[in-house]
Order: C-alpha cells, then sequence, then structure tokens
C-alpha cells in the first residue's frame, strides 16, 4: 500500500506493508548514504552490504549537537552533496538525527526514513519535526522539514521486546485520547500478542495513526495552533522521561495520567473515562506510578520549549477522544502533580 501526503513544505512518500530489501528501489546505494545505530548496523549490514553507512552509538544520550558535528563531518568526507539522499534507519533517535542532519547540511538534502521500532513508525519519523537535545532538555534544537519518504516493514518489529512494543502504545494511545475513540476500543479488545501474530491488522493500525498525525500537521505544520495537541502527555513526559530515564512512550503514559487529573478538574472529563485510560496502559505494559520529585519534575518543565511566560500549553482532555489545549500557570501544573502522586498514595 502506497500514498503520499502534500505538505505545505513538501510531499511525504508512504510506502506500507514494504520491506527493507525494497530500499534500493527508492533509495539506489550509489546515491544515498545510510544512518543508523550500531545494533541496527549489525542486524542489517548483510543486507545494506552496497550503502556507505554512518553509525552512531545507540541510546537517547547519543542525540545531542555533539553527534551531529561528528555525522556533517564525515559527510563531508564522503563528498554528500545536495543530491544525496540521506537514510535514515532504526527507531526515533535515528529518525531525529537523520532528520536534523540533511535539513541542515548544506542547508538542506533530501532524506527518508525506514523506522524499525513501532514508536517509529507510529510517531517519531512521522510530521517533519526532527530535533536533538541540549542537556536535559528535550529536541531544544531542531527544524520543520519533511522526509521524501518512510518505508514501512512491519517484520523489522518482531525481534523487539514487549517494553519497546509497550513504548510504542503509549504513543497509539494518545491517538486515540486526541483524535479518534475507535483506537482505544479496538486496543481494549486486543493486546501485544494479538498484534504480534496479526500483521495486516498492525499495519492498519500504523496506518490509521500516520492518517491522524498527517492530518493535524497538514494543517498546521510548524505547530502554532492544532497541532499542539499531538503534545498531549509529553509535558510532563518529557520531564518523567529524562529524570527517571524512562522510553519515550512510558514516560507520555505516566504524562497522559498527570494531563487525566488535571482534566477532571479543568475541563470536565469523567472519572470513569480516566479510569479506562489507565486500564488500557496497564493491557499494554505501561507505567501507571512513579516515585517521583514533583519540584524536579517542576524544575525541567519551566525549561519546557512549549511555555509562555508564566504559563505553558497543556493538552487536556474534555472526554476520551476530545482534546483541548489550555495555557496553564505553573502552579495549576503543580497541583495536577501532586494530585497525581496522592492518587498513586490510594
Amino acid at each position: 500500500m502506497e500514498y503520499s501526503f502534500c505538505f505545505p513544505t513538501g510531499t511525504v512518500k508512504y510506502l506500507f506493508n514494504s520491506s527493507l530489501r525494497e530500499l534500493g528501489q527508492i533509495a539506489p546505494p550509489d546515491r544515498s548514504i545510510l544512518v543508523m545505530d550500531a545494533d541496527v548496523h549489525e542486524a542489517y549490514a548483510g543486507l545494506l552490504a552496497d550503502y556507505r553507512v554512518l553509525t552512531v552509538p545507540p541510546g537517547e544520550e547519543h542525540k545531542t549537537w555533539e553527534t551531529i558535528k561528528t555525522l556533517a563531518q564525515q559527510l563531508v568526507e564522503l563528498e554528500a552533496h545536495r543530491k544525496t539522499v540521506l537514510v535514515g534507519i532504526g527507531g526515533g533517535v535515528i529518525t531525529d538525527i537523520t532528520g536534523f542532519l540533511a535539513s541542515s547540511y548544506m542547508r538542506g538534502m533530501k532524506f527518508g526514513f525506514v523506522p524499525t521500532t513501532l514508536l517509529g513508525m507510529v510517531d517519531a519519523s512521522v510530521g517533519g519535526k526532527n530535533g536533538v537535545n541540549l542537556g536535559l532538555h528535550k529536541n531544544m534544537l531542531g527544524t520543520f522539514a519533511q522526509p521524501s519518504f518512510i518505508l514501512y516493514d512491519t517484520s523489522l518489529l518482531q525481534s523487539l521486546e514487549d517494553t519497546q512494543w509497550s513504548n510504542g502504545f503509549g504513543e497509539i494511545i494518545k491517538y486515540g485520547c486526541i483524535c479518534d475513540v475507535r483506537i482505544l476500543n479496538l486496543l481494549k479488545t486486543a493486546d501485544i500478542r494479538y498484534f504480534r501474530k496479526r500483521p495486516a491488522q498492525l499495519s492498519q493500525l500504523i496506518a490509521d495513526c500516520v492518517h491522524i498525525k498527517n492530518k493535524i500537521v497538514g494543517a498546521d505544520e510548524k505547530e502554532s495552533g492544532i497541532r499542539k495537541i499531538l503534545n498531549f502527555g509529553h509535558t510532563a513526559g518529557h520531564a518523567f522521561e529524562t529524570l527517571y530515564h524512562l522510553p519515550h512512550g512510558h514516560g507520555v503514559a505516566l504524562g497522559m495520567l498527570v494531563a487525566g487529573q488535571l482534566s477532571q478538574g479543568l475541563t470536565g472529563m469523567p472519572a470513569a473515562e480516566y479510569e479506562d485510560l489507565r486500564a488500557v496502559m496497564i493491557r499494554y505494559g505501561l507505567p501507571v506510578s512513579c516515585d517521583f520529585d514533583t519540584g524536579k519534575v517542576m524544575e525541567v518543565l519551566h525549561m519546557d520549549k512549549k511555555r509562555d511566560t508564566g504559563t505553558v500549553d497543556y493538552v487536556l482532555l474534555q472526554r476520551l477522544g476530545k482534546a483541548c489545549i489550555k495555557p496553564l500557570p505553573f502552579d495549576t501544573v503543580r497541583q495536577g502533580l501532586e494530585k497525581f502522586r496522592e492518587s498513586l498514595a490510594g
């Protein structure tokens, strides 16, 4: 299944139900350079032997400006130019690094992605936001630039542990919360094992999430308005992720629960729906509790790029499937974190 989506800054070709073996048809080895972490390179080196490859150590801690500088110098040494295609093969760290590097090298070169994690397939590779971290602050340096293509090979997911699957389902649950409650209803009837054994259903779920994100990004590519709802769970979630070294989807899950606590008091989200959300997270192996320091979380949140003077744009739920954006004073956010802590003690 193949389709294209036109954004203001460019058209992206989505190649669903494809195979890594078909990469040469869209990104020929003589005109392309691959970016992978060392683990992914080891796994697929034989299949990609004809390509020039740049490798980085695995892990979020390497999604930094220093890594970008090192890779840019290697591109110079390989005599890469604007007609060279840079292809990121890996999870969200690699797609972020690749997109940032490609959109800044020589003021922009073509790039594409082959996501190898569920999180990468449904979220990190989609939407044109590319960034690297600056100390404790996630994605503080970044660009808006769309890839030329994204190739989806769900067979690459079969070697992943359940932790990586639950990491991706954190973002899938987010889509159900903000836009389409039918996704949550589907997830209530299934589990990770179900999707592992049913590639057709998994591919359709991934495509549904991509369609949702594309519709939102297409209306607000530079995140000045409606696109902000994609940050549901991310404001506190990024702080949890950074401070407690959690996988991204796990941090977002905790952030969604904090947002749910705030939503019950500020937008009237029913308590029963909050419990439904919590139950779905448990079903997909996501954390629903965390021993956190409210003060430390607030310190990181104060530096979050989504803040405004004295407030932070917070994505809340009126109900499951319907989100809204509210500028909240930091004191209100602190109260939401404390209420979440109290709910854990109870």
